[in-house]
C-alpha cells in the first residue's frame, strides 16, 4: 500500500517545523490543512438574551482561546469594562499564555490547570463563596459541568460563539489516502458535506476518545487513533502506520 495524501481537518501550523511537516519531507507526502468546522461568534444581542450580567462575576473560567477570545470580544461589544480585579482559570497553560492578548499578565490573578478542570478543583475551594462565569460554544465537555457542580459552586455558563460547519463543497471530487478527525463535530462536517461518502480503501485517523465514539456511530472503519502509551500524539500514530504498511 503506497500512502501519498493526507488531509488533517484542522488548519495548517504556523510553525514549519512542525511534525506534519517532518512527516511529509521523510515520507514523501502530500499533507493538506482544511478546517472541517469554523467558530462564530454571538452578537451582544442573543447574549443578552441569556441574561448575562457580567458584573456579577468575580471569576471567568477559560477552557480554550476561543472561550478568551469571545468573552473579550462580547464585553466589549457590550462596552463592559472587565474589572482588573477579576480572576482567570484557566484550562491549561496554552490558554493562560494567551490570556496575555487582552490583559497585562503580572497584573492579574490567573490560575492554569494542566488540561483538566479537575486540576483546578482546589483552587476552586478556595473561592467557592464567589461566583463563576464559564464562557462557551454551543458544545461543552459533560466533565465541566458535572465537575462545577460537584463542588457545589456558584456558577453561570454563557454561551458566546458556536461551532459551525465548514463548506467543503469544493473538495467533492478531490481524494485522500487519510482523513484525520480531532473532534466529533469534524466526522459531522465530513457526512453534512458529503452524505453519500463511503470510505472504501480511504485511511480514517482520529484523536480522542470521544472522536472515536463519533466515527464508530457513523460505521466509519478506524485505521489509526490516538493517543495511546506508544503514540501519545496524532503524527506520531500516523508515522507509525506509515512506516508498519510500506
Amino acid at each position: 500500500m503506497k500512502l501519498k495524501t493526507i488531509l488533517v481537518s484542522q488548519p495548517e501550523p504556523a510553525s514549519e517545523k512542525s511534525p506534519y511537516a517532518r512527516i511529509q519531507e521523510k515520507h514523501k507526502l502530500k499533507i493538506d490543512f482544511r478546517p472541517f468546522i469554523h467558530v462564530e461568534g454571538l452578537n451582544a444581542k442573543s447574549v443578552r438574551k441569556q441574561k448575562i450580567d457580567f458584573a456579577e462575576f468575580d471569576n471567568i473560567i477559560l477552557t480554550s482561546r476561543n472561550a478568551v477570545d469571545h468573552f473579550f470580544r462580547v464585553t466589549n461589544e457590550m462596552r463592559y469594562k472587565v474589572p482588573d480585579s477579576t480572576k482567570y482559570f484557566c484550562l491549561s497553560e496554552a490558554v493562560a499564555y494567551y490570556l496575555q492578548k487582552y490583559v497585562v499578565y503580572r497584573k492579574r490573578k490567573i490560575y492554569v490547570g494542566d488540561k483538566r478542570i479537575e486540576d483546578l478543583k482546589a483552587l476552586f475551594k478556595k473561592f467557592e463563596s464567589e461566583k463563576f462565569l464559564l464562557p462557551t460554544s454551543d458544545t461543552l465537555n459533560p466533565s465541566i459541568p458535572d465537575t462545577l457542580d460537584k463542588l457545589n459552586l456558584n456558577w453561570k455558563r454563557a454561551q458566546l460563539y458556536k461551532t459551525v460547519v465548514s463548506d467543503l463543497s469544493d473538495l467533492r471530487d478531490v481524494y485522500y489516502d487519510i482523513l484525520v478527525f480531532f473532534s466529533p463535530s469534524g466526522i459531522e462536517s465530513l457526512f453534512k458535506n458529503f452524505p453519500d461518502f463511503k470510505q472504501n480503501d480511504t485511511k480514517i485517523a482520529v484523536y480522542g476518545k470521544t472522536t472515536v465514539e463519533a466515527a464508530i456511530t457513523a460505521d466509519l472503519r478506524i485505521d489509526i487513533a490516538a493517543p495511546s502509551p506508544e503514540s501519545p500524539s496524532m503524527t506520531m500514530a500516523i508515522e507509525k502506520f506509515i512506516q508498519k504498511n510500506k
